[in-house]
């Protein structure tokens, strides 16, 4: 059984069979999907999905690309969103994107210390959103290293070095379908190497279909293609990580 512990379900690219897509990934063996949300509208579709199916929990957050439009106002909305429902199992996605820079950088870097501090208070690990914003990113998990914040950088796009820096502040390191990829040297050297015990696998689906689906709209069945291709770059077996990476998700969220 594998955990999908990225995806964007409430995305109208599901609108019109999203019951298929989770039957797929259950007969798939897909046991559990996090469900994740980068606004409110999307936290609050996010929560109703796993309100509706045991299987799926969800998050809470803004996305950096939204942090131009966040005051304390919406913060204090999902703590109220979040603190509701015992299916909420973390705070993101949040962080920094210095890629598309939808966002001034100073917002950015307001809206996600503000956003780990609420996490920290609610007892939620958070879900770190980092694009060519490695240098930041760290500087502020690394300013929290007393705080025994918890955490996940999800698709991660860093090398092996930087994945260990944040190993070592005791966060999971999450690898997308990109690890699938020909050129993606720099991701399957991260997934060949880190140490098994601190690895998330995700879709981060509708987006970044790994192969044989690429060109596809990603769903949450297509994780057993990162987790085939990561379990051949490290020379184990397919079910032998597969156990690891759930058991990593599990506790890192707190599920069942």
């Amino acid at each position: 059984m594998l955990i999908d512990s990225h995806a964007h379900l409430d995305m109208e690219d599901y609108a019109n069979d999203i019951e298929e897509v989770l039957d797929r990934a259950l007969r798939g063996g897909i046991s559990h999907i996090i469900a994740v949300g980068i606004d409110m509208p999307s936290s609050i579709k996010a929560l109703e999905l796993a309100e509706r199916y045991d299987f799926i929990y969800s998050t809470v957050g803004f996305h950096p690309h939204n942090a131009d439009d966040v005051d304390i106002s919406n913060i204090d909305d999902l703590i109220s969103l979040a603190s509701g429902s015992k299916k909420v199992v973390a705070w993101g996605e949040i962080g920094l994107d210095f890629y598309r820079n939808y966002a001034r950088v100073q917002s950015q870097i307001e809206i996600f210390e503000l956003q780990m501090d609420k996490a920290l208070e609610l007892d939620l690990p958070v879900i770190i959103h980092d694009r060519e914003a490695h240098d930041d990113v760290l500087r502020i998990v690394r300013k929290r290293k007393d705080m025994e914040q918890k955490g996940v950088i999800h698709c991660f796009s860093g090398d092996y070095d930087l994945a260990m820096a944040f190993i070592d502040l005791g966060f999971y390191i999450s690898i997308p379908g990109t690890v699938t990829y020909k050129n993606a040297v720099k991701t399957q050297d991260v997934a060949a190497r880190m140490p098994i015990e601190r690895m998330l696998i995700e879709t981060d689906a509708p987006f970044l279909s790994p192969i044989p689906e690429r060109g596809k709209r990603n769903e949450p069945l297509f994780v057993r293609h990162t987790a085939q291709k990561i379990a051949q770059l490290r020379n184990m077996d397919f079910e032998e990580l597969a156990l690891q990476t759930s058991l990593n998700a599990k506790r890192l969220f707190g599920l069942p």
